[in-house]
């Protein structure tokens, strides 16, 4: 039996009920784990042996131990050795000796047998093929570290953990701290062990990794943390680990200023791993990074902001979510909207990248806001009932949402006393777990504020409030200037008067007005005359608070003139914002969207917002266009990213936004293939001066090249041959799956769900590649025939495929269709399937209702 076919035992659910029975009886200690991988260099090699030896105090006589692997082959508890119970996921284990009245000390040691992962979870393998060496990393949030070892695999079970790694002899083998003693040839490296964590934070690395090292010293020189930076050796001449080593170290700086908790991992190394699932994982003493943050050509100042935010959102974590971990993933919040707020503010405090609240109000917020209007959407304190509800729990509004309203909740409190609360918290629970209330307790007494009503209006409920002005009339029998706020809940936020400056032409803010909301209608304390002199008034002006804003008439008519002279780029940010708000909802049509992104982007002066408002004009035009209406818009965007991509200033951060948008564009245009094709090929007179013609940005060309009609399997070939590397690799797959013929695209789509030798970055560039063009008549009647298409596929997934894999299958293979009767039917039908593969096809079924509802919306 499969590792990916035991992930869907059902035992490996774990419930929140069961697992808190369990820590009522199991006092964790110490946990041992032996791995031996030196024969992971043989591809026929598909195990690996694991020895695990845990010890702990029992108060019953009985309990299980997780695990998920090929086998176990033994079982000692207290050095008697036990017959094997395993049914795929649990270990079953009894003759504890512990009861109610008496615990009793317990050491189990578990032999088994893991499986190298091809999906990012567990012990990922990957081997590359720009030299053929092999590379390992572990990767468990919320619940994969039974892949690799055997464990309780729940947050509020922590032990101080300690790995010894058998290996190559020239690997370099990195765990959560540094090795110990002599190494001799052919030995395991041994690892002190931690202090007590999650088993979901422990973290194994091992092969010929190239790195950097470096220390950072805490000013008062009381403590020195070793720094480390890697990647894989064919990536290091891409590495710039001088500017990670600088944001590292800012970061120190600042956190150790502002939390008052010396860091307590004693190594600080942060290594990029190849076929990453997520964007970071804050591993305490190992960090672990996508290698997309290892820039193989150039990047704009926003890819280097965004990683220099993700660096300081993890670390956030060395002291939310590692130090105080939470007790269930009930209160996962405790520690994601605490890191993505943290890491916005410490990128604006303590680097060079001062305006990461621009980039937070319109990307993180907007999935935040998206995730909100959803018929799935949950508090920031949600009800997790089991792991497989955990894992889709990493959202918009666990993230982004919570760290929203954290940013409003330091406004409220002052940041004086939310730090002062932060250092009490981790004084009074540093190594334990937590819930919501352990943190108000803290954060009441620092700031003597009762926040008891804000956390149920804020973390404890649903939805967002909409603000819209209403400018009223002078007249006295009639009301004046009000705030209008749908489902009402307090909000503290400024409101701003712009208008444009005689001499230079700025659009500049002239009035401020700070006020509470409480109610649906709120005066807004500013003079009539002075209300009508400025016609762009923006409502949570600074962004001080979660909401969403309407631009009245007035107002969307100063924009749709000035948009690009308002100086201020956050205030920019938020009508932008404002303006896409309202395109998804359908009251601003998307034509009218794409015309003021076509007046005004190519001004835009912040590269983070520029590559927003490109990527949402793409997706306007996909999406809540009319049919009849799309090609024209498609032409248009082509020839508005071409237009800008030539007058760009040379080597900017904004022409390559602009390229991409462009490669993007003539992947559903073909009509500029001549000079797709002369730029892609480093035609002197087809370039623009200054663009750097990298690898990533040629297959992007030849992608829309091929999607196009108009390359094809020797060009595709070329390109590999010059770029054989795992990222080009992927890009080979995906152009492969790209070529516009319906048995190619069928193919790609039939390899998609039954190839399971697809590694999870080689399935996402399967699907994008049927996907192509967003020409979804190639996939011919299939997605939607009764026996083997969408529907019929998506329960077997994800019963025997692994979440993360059976999740990008379900994602990424939904059906474009005129009506949801297709979803609706299969809703219907399974009401009784697992509750977090209805949530994702709930929330697809609300996308396609979007643009249905807002393409009908759209003048004909």
């Amino acid at each position: 039996m499969t590792s990916e076919l035991r992930s869907a035992s059902a035992s490996a659910n774990l419930g929140r009920t069961e697992t808190a029975e369990r820590a009522a009886v199991i006092d964790l200690h110490r946990i041992r784990v032996e791995l031996d991988v030196t024969a992971a260099p043989d591809p026929a090699v598909a195990v690996f042996p694991t020895v695990t030896t845990l010890e702990f105090d029992a108060r019953a006589d009985a309990t299980w131990i997780d695990f998920i692997g090929d086998s176990v082959g033994r079982v000692e508890v207290n050095g008697t050795e036990q017959p094997v119970r395993y049914d795929g996921a649990r270990i079953r284990i009894d003759g504890l000796g512990g009861t109610s009245d008496a615990a009793a000390a317990v050491v189990v040691r578990v032999e088994a047998l893991g499986v190298y992962s091809r999906s990012g979870e567990g012990l990922h393998r990957y081997v590359d093929p720009a030299d053929g060496e092999t590379y390992l990393y572990t990767q468990y949030e919320p619940a994969d570290a039974r892949r690799v070892m055997a464990c309780f695999e729940q947050p509020d079970l922590k032990a101080e953990t300690a790995f010894s790694v058998r290996a190559p002899e020239a690997w370099t083998v990195l765990s959560n701290t540094v090795p110990v003693g002599e190494h001799a040839p052919g030995a395991a490296i041994e690892f002190a062990p931690t202090r007590p964590i999650s088993s979901y934070i422990t973290a194994v690395a091992a092969g010929p990794y190239f790195g950097v090292r470096d220390s950072w010293t805490k000013g008062d020189g009381s403590l020195e943390i070793p720094l480390g930076v890697y990647c894989r050796a064919s990536l290091a001449e891409h590495l710039d680990a001088d500017e990670i080593v600088e944001v590292t170290k800012q970061g120190l700086d600042f956190f150790h200023e502002r939390f008052g908790f010396d860091y307590p991992w004693g190594v600080y190394d942060q290594i990029f791993v190849p076929e990453y699932n997520l964007g970071a994982m804050e591993n305490p003493g190992l960090v672990t990074f996508t290698e997309s943050y290892v820039f193989r050509g150039a990047a704009t100042e926003s890819q280097r902001e965004g990683r220099a935010n993700t660096i300081l959102h993890e670390m956030a974590h060395m002291w939310f979510g590692d130090l105080v971990t939470m007790r269930w993933w009930d209160d996962l919040w405790l520690k994601e909207s605490f890191a993505d707020f943290m890491g916005a503010f410490a990128a604006s405090r303590a680097t060079r990248f001062t305006d990461a609240f621009v980039t937070f109000a319109n990307r993180r917020k907007a999935w935040a806001v998206e995730q909100d209007q959803m018929p799935t959407t949950h508090p920031i304190v949600a009800d997790i009932p089991d792991l497989e509800a955990a894992k889709l729990n990493f959202d918009g509004i666990t993230y982004a949402k919570g760290a929203a309203v954290l940013k409003q909740l330091v406004a409220f409190v002052g940041e004086d006393a939310f730090f002062a609360g932060a250092r009490r918290y981790f004084a009074d629970h540093a190594y334990g777990n937590t819930e919501l209330n352990d943190l108000l307790v803290a954060l009441e007494e620092a700031s003597g504020r009762d926040l008891r009503a804000w956390s149920a209006a804020w973390l404890e409920t649903t939805g967002l409030s909409t603000l819209e002005l209403d400018r009223g009339s002078d007249a006295a029998e009639e009301p004046g200037a009000r705030i209008l706020m749908s489902d009402p809940r307090p909000h503290r936020i400024a409101v701003g008067g712009y208008a444009l400056a005689p001499n230079s032409g700025a659009m500049i803010r002239r009035e401020r007005v700070e006020l509470d909301l409480v109610d649906t209608e709120t005066p807004l304390p500013v003079d009539p005359k002075l209300l009508r002199a400025y016609d762009l008034w923006i409502l949570n002006d600074e962004d001080l608070s979660y909401a969403k804003v309407r631009l009245d008439a007035p107002a969307r008519a100063a924009v749709t003139g000035h948009l690009s002279a308002i100086d201020d780029p956050l205030a920019r940010g938020l009508v932008w914002s404002a303006l896409w708000n309202a395109t998804r909802d359908g009251e601003l049509p998307a034509r009218e969207f794409l015309a003021i992104v076509a007046k005004h982007a190519g001004a835009e002066r912040n590269v983070g917002l520029l590559e927003t408002v490109l990527g949402n004009a793409a997706l306007a035009v996909r999406s809540y266009v009319r049919a009849e209406h799309r090609v024209d818009a498609q032409w248009a965007q082509l020839e508005l990213a071409l237009q800008q991509l030539d007058a760009a200033e040379h080597g900017s951060g904004s022409q390559l936004a602009w390229a991409r948008a462009f490669a993007a564009a003539a992947e559903r245009d073909g009509s500029e293939s001549e000079r797709v094709a002369d730029i892609m090929r480093g035609h002197e007179d087809a370039v623009p001066l200054g663009l750097a013609l990298d690898a990533d940005l040629r297959w992007r060309l030849l992608t829309a090249l091929v999607a196009t009609g108009h390359a094809g399997e020797a060009e595709i070939a070329t390109q590999l041959a010059s770029d054989d590397t795992g990222s080009g690799r992927a890009w080979a797959v995906r152009a492969r799956a790209s070529v516009p013929d319906a048995e190619v695209r069928l193919a790609a789509w039939e390899r998609a769900w039954n190839d399971l030798e697809l590694s999870n970055e080689h399935l996402d560039a399967t699907i994008a590649g049927a996907r192509a063009g967003g020409r979804d008549e190639l996939l011919g009647e299939l997605p939607s025939d009764p026996e083997n298409g969408y529907f019929a596929r998506i329960l077997p997934a994800w019963q025997t495929r692994s979440i993360e894999i059976a999740k990008r299958l379900v994602l990424g293979l939904f059906p474009e269709a005129p009506n949801t009767d297709a979803v609706d039917a299969w809703l219907d039908a399974n009401a009784d399937a697992p509750g977090s593969l209805r949530r994702l096809v709930i929330e697809q079924r609300d996308r396609l209702a979007r643009r249905i509802r807002v393409r009908a919306a759209q003048s004909a």
